[in-house]
């Protein structure tokens, strides 16, 4: 039987996290390090580009080693503690940040520190799914899981664009100068993902060690366990070279279309206010909005994951993403573009939910660090292509709006690739 006491503590956590994801990552903090805090914005930009491309490689490089660790050692629920603990720190940090030059640096280095650490606290926040869902309901609890960060980003939005963003002197005296609306924003997403963060901290599952868990000791004792833990990741590829080629199918199909996802959302706000004309206060009510819908949507699509299965779920809500890119790259009305951002938002939900749970389905048990590791350095290891699509299809063009052509055959891509793959013997441990 599936504790609510268990899914509500694992939910809290993804509705706290929306605090780094959608304040700021996307629409609060990281706009305002490009536009406030650097010289100027197109070199700021590029900064931010380059650290976080050197974040996505400590990623790439790390997380199987580190998801494999919590595995070994059934510490999953110690290491997101971890983990998210830095994240809050690094947010909270932030607010030291202020609208000149010289502090870009620290600005850069906090959302890098952020990114990396978020990604390994998730690989055991996703690896603990398997421990709280049964074979019934593991579609509908990811996507509750997801519905409860994007409404948690929803709802955080509103508070920051109230007390912070929208006054001429916000709350505890928010204003432009020194960028103080923008770093009480930061402490204050802090304190948020701090908060919710705590029930899963408190009352997670606990898994036990590994037959073949050792723990090193000495000066070098850390080296040695990553080292370790290295040896295991690659005698697993091998293992899934020659027993479980559908994993490998699976985790190449799913780095290209998630990487097609986060274009979606990485690209939303440049087209909004390139092509269409919103002002600031019009892209974060956008933002807003899509949270909304892709909760919605992830909400709805947990139950047919459970009914229909992950893969019809993926393949039915990549072909409504790629229909719903066709009308902004034709149209320049406003109108049209809030309706196909709706509807991208839509499906988003849905996708990134089922992908995750199509893996927790096909996982065995005590491999959930690894598969999710693995899930994350895939992800990551074509971050690239997503952005240079997007930029390749307007150099073609001449256009702005023809970006999303290049984000359409990327999702397109993924789904060709996904559609061969033979889900079977679904079973949750």
């Amino acid at each position: 039987m599936t504790s609510k006491q268990a899914v509500v503590s694992w939910a809290l956590w993804d509705w706290g996290s929306a605090a780094f994801n959608a304040v700021i990552i996307t629409f609060v903090f990281a706009p305002y390090l490009t536009k406030g805090v650097a010289a100027n914005e197109t070199d700021g930009s590029a900064q931010l580009g380059y650290a976080l491309s050197i974040a996505g490689l400590i990623i790439a490089v790390i997380a199987p080693a580190a998801g494999t660790r919590a595995d070994v050692a059934g510490r999953h629920r110690f290491w997101l503690g971890l983990h998210t603990f830095i994240v809050v720190a690094s947010m909270a940090g932030m607010f030291f940040v202020r609208d000149s030059p010289e502090y870009l640096l620290l600005g850069l280095i906090l959302v890098a520190t952020g990114s990396v650490f978020f990604e390994f606290a998730e690989v055991s926040y996703n690896g603990m799914l398997l421990r709280i869902a049964s074979e019934k309901n593991i579609g509908k609890l990811s996507g509750f899981g997801w519905g409860m960060g994007y409404f948690g980003g929803l709802v955080l939005l509103v508070l920051m664009l109230f007390a912070f963003i929208q006054p001429d002197v916000g709350l505890l005296g928010a204003s432009d100068a020194d960028g103080l609306r923008y770093r009480l924003v930061a402490a204050a997403a802090a304190a948020w993902f701090a908060i919710f963060a705590i029930p899963i901290l408190i009352t997670g599952p606990k898994n036990p060690p590994r037959d073949d868990a050792v723990e090193a000791s000495g000066p070098l004792a850390a080296v040695k366990a990553f080292l370790g833990d290295y040896k295991r990741l690659i005698r697993r590829l091998g293992e899934l070279w020659r027993e479980d080629r559908r994993t490998l199918h699976f985790f190449l199909a799913s780095a290209i279309f998630r990487d097609g996802l986060a274009a979606i959302f990485s690209f939303a706000g440049v087209l909004a206010a390139g092509s269409y004309g919103f002002s600031a206060s019009e892209i974060i009510v956008l933002g807003i909005a899509a949270n909304v819908v892709a909760g919605t949507g992830a909400l709805i699509g947990g139950p047919l994951d459970d009914r229909l299965g992950s893969k019809t779920v993926i393949v039915a809500g990549l072909l409504c993403l790629i229909a719903g890119t066709v009308p902004i790259m034709i149209s320049e009305n406003q109108t049209v573009f809030w309706v196909c951002a709706m509807v991208l938002s839509f499906f988003v939900g849905p996708v990134q939910s089922s992908s995750r749970t199509l893996l927790a389905r096909i996982t065995p048990a005590g491999r959930e660090g690894e598969n999710f590791g693995l899930y994350a350095t895939t992800g990551r290891s074509v971050s690239f292509l997503g952005p240079l699509a997007f930029s390749t299809a307007i150099s073609i063009f001449g256009f702005q709006r023809a970006g999303v052509l290049g984000i359409a055959v990327v999702l397109l891509l993924g789904l060709l690739i996904v559609i061969p793959l033979r889900v079977r013997h679904v079973r949750v441990h």
